[in-house]
């Protein structure tokens, strides 16, 4: 077939591609046009939601960020503090159509470690709470935070992980079974940060405004976080040596990012509960992160640059996550990031079974080894322990 008669066929494919396009186009037209459902209209005011995002206290007062997301643009006319009307300021003005966000600020004198309760109230009567448990002053953003984030985001995600890669050259003369526990190990430690993270995204998905059906978008983003990574994995066949530490890294790192987000929110909320402590908990929480890294690759030799450039894959998110987190903390995209780090960890546990079972040569038969097992138990049971210490 010669170009001349491709080219009637490729109109005519067209033609075809852009007609139904055009029918839906006409049918939504008519439909706004026609008031179709006007006539099922009987007087009940539009359904309205609106979600609390953020709050910031300082000495001007109470600032709260709120989205709405009813069916129609809805007005907020009233705002209550602890049962007392005020006078408020919103930005932007106006109504909020669906999906849209504005920060309200109202003159309210608060009390340092004293419970609050914002009530607001739309033109239609509707009424939506948030409660502030404990206030206290949000931590203002400067060159000066910004470093203290800093460091502590290295304490907590490059430290601990470099820490762990450190034992990389004592482990590599263990043989076929430690080998077969150090890597077993790893896959224990990374299912306990899967369901970890599910579960906070589960968690924040659940304060998150109705318009981003956050549970839906938790299971959708690991799944795609997972389709997509094992797509780019297997492109030249099953990782193995530096490319599946490199995996286990990458899936670490974006855990870690949804870590730093958790921090972070928790600093501009005023959260008086990360001191020593806790810090020191997320290091040794996130020391066998480094083990794992390590294990995949005990049987190379790889360069120098090899092993800091892993620790910023895996710790340095920790460091971003803290800055967005206390810059612009919202729970739908924290509960975002931690979705697709639990779908990038799932594909790493698949990818160190798979070696594992491979470098045996044993088949799934070696996942049933006692060295297998106790890696597993070991890996889980040291991470649930820890977790202790930084559960607040």
């Amino acid at each position: 077939m010669d170009a001349r008669d491709a080219s009637p066929r490729n109109k005519l494919a067209l033609i075809w591609l852009v007609l139904p396009l055009a029918a839906l186009a006409a049918a939504i037209a008519w439909l706004v046009t026609s008031d179709l459902l006007g006539s099922f209209d009987n007087g009940v005011p539009p359904v309205e939601n609106l979600t609390f995002e953020r709050t910031i206290l300082s000495s001007d007062g109470i600032a709260t960020r709120v989205r709405a997301s009813g069916s129609d643009p809805m007005m907020i006319a009233q705002v209550l503090v602890d049962d007392a009307y005020w006078q408020f300021e919103q930005t932007p003005p106006g109504p909020l159509s669906r999906g849209q966000s504005a920060w309200i600020h109202v003159p309210y004198p608060w009390v340092q470690g004293e419970a609050h309760v914002i009530k607001t109230i739309t033109n239609t009567g509707a009424t939506f709470e948030h409660e502030i448990p404990v206030a206290v002053t949000s931590p203002t953003q400067s060159n000066g935070t910004l470093l203290f984030q800093t460091l502590l985001g290295v304490f907590v995600g490059i430290v601990p992980v470099s820490i762990g890669l450190l034992f990389y050259p004592a482990l590599r003369g263990v043989g076929q079974p430690g080998m077969n526990f150090l890597l077993a190990m790893t896959v224990g430690l990374l299912a306990y940060l899967m369901i970890d993270a599910a579960g906070e995204a589960f968690e924040l998905a659940s304060q998150s405004a109705a318009i981003f059906q956050g549970q839906i978008m938790v299971v959708f983003a690991s799944a795609a976080s997972f389709l997509i990574l094992m797509a780019v994995g297997r492109r030249h066949g099953a990782p193995t040596g530096l490319a599946l530490a490199t995996f286990i890294a990458l899936g670490i790192g974006l855990h870690n990012l949804g870590e730093g987000l958790a921090i972070g929110a928790a600093f501009a909320a005023g959260s008086a509960g990360l001191g020593t402590f806790l810090i020191l908990g997320f290091a040794i929480h996130n020391i066998t992160e480094g083990i794992g890294i390590a294990a995949p690759i005990l049987k190379k030799r790889p360069s120098l640059i090899t092993f800091p450039a892993l620790t910023l894959l895996a710790g340095g998110p920790a460091i971003i996550g803290l800055w967005i987190g206390s810059l612009a903390a919202a729970p739908q995209w924290s509960a975002l990031a931690l979705s697709i780090g639990a779908g990038a960890i799932l594909q790493v546990i698949i990818e160190v079974g798979s070696y594992l079972a491979r470098s045996n040569g044993r088949g799934s038969a070696a996942l049933y080894s006692p060295s297998v097992l106790s890696g597993l138990i070991f890996g889980v049971a040291f991470m649930y322990a820890t977790a202790m210490l930084v559960k607040i």
